[in-house]
């Protein structure tokens, strides 16, 4: 009898870890800490084993050819990653709203001979892309777009596969405070409409970058209009009290999407 072959997506959790350690051990050799991104994102890994279910476990496996970007790639983590596991990757990234103007994701190429290709777009701007993936992250970076319909209409034309995550809303507004004459009343609830919520310059952790919440209904919607059909999909953080901009309230929608109109 034979023996049944290990989860792919475990075993690569596993050597994500590992890879972890000796990014970070490189990377305090090229420079201090404050030079680089603060928050890991090789966490995402993790993310994809709570994400990807029944035949999708395999989908990094399958893909074919290993092609993928990494867009809003901050030092670019998942895509040195990556190319170590036989993939052919881009940084996708804007440098004036990088955490170090990309200069960490170039000096860690440099240092390690890396061919990952750094590529600079302001997605903000009416760009195009000039090349065609199978695979793009799209991880944190719907809600910081001016235009996130256009950049997902692209994205769709450029790309088979897609993971995104993004931060959702269920109401309005974060529960009443104990103040006399707050009511629970002028709270909304939004799930079931498909909405998104415009933020202030300094109303969502004081980032002037953040624009668009939007409810899970605006998000399928947006998803769908833009020729995208969800092949995957959960809800980490505050889910039942999610809002817009309050920390308590902060709840991520992560989805694998499948494009309707790339054409291989």
């Amino acid at each position: 009898m034979s023996q049944r072959s290990p989860d792919f997506l475990t075993g690569l959790k596993e050597r994500a870890r590992y890879y972890a350690e000796e990014l970070a051990a490189k990377r305090r050799e090229l420079a201090p800490p404050e030079f680089w991104y603060p928050y890991g994102t090789m966490t995402n890994v993790d993310f994809l084993d709570q994400l990807l279910t029944g035949e999708n476990r395999d989908l990094l496996r399958n893909i074919d050819p290993k092609r993928a970007a990494d867009i809003g790639a901050a030092d670019g983590d998942i895509s040195f990653f990556l190319e170590h596991e036989g993939w052919q990757m881009s940084i996708i990234d804007n440098a004036p709203t990088n955490w170090n103007g990309l200069r960490g994701a170039k000096l860690f190429k440099e240092a390690t001979g890396s061919s990952v290709q750094i590529v600079e777009m302001d997605l903000d701007s009416q760009f195009t892309f000039t090349e065609r993936y199978e695979l793009v992250f799209f991880m944190g970076i719907l809600y910081h777009l001016k235009n996130p319909f256009y950049v997902l209409e692209r994205l769709a034309q450029h790309t088979h596969y897609a993971i995104l995550s993004t931060r959702i809303m269920r109401w309005s507004k974060p529960p009443p405070a104990a103040a006399e004459g707050e009511l629970e009343s002028e709270r909304q609830l939004l799930e079931h409409l498909p909405v998104a919520y415009l933020l202030g310059p300094t109303e969502c952790n004081n980032d002037a970058t953040n624009y668009w919440i939007f409810s899970e209904a605006g998000l399928r919607r947006i998803l769908d209009r833009s020729g995208w059909d969800v092949a995957d999909y959960m809800v980490l953080g505050a889910a039942e009290d999610a809002d817009p901009f309050s920390a308590q309230g902060d709840a991520r929608a992560f989805a694998l999407l499948r494009s309707r109109v790339f054409a291989t």
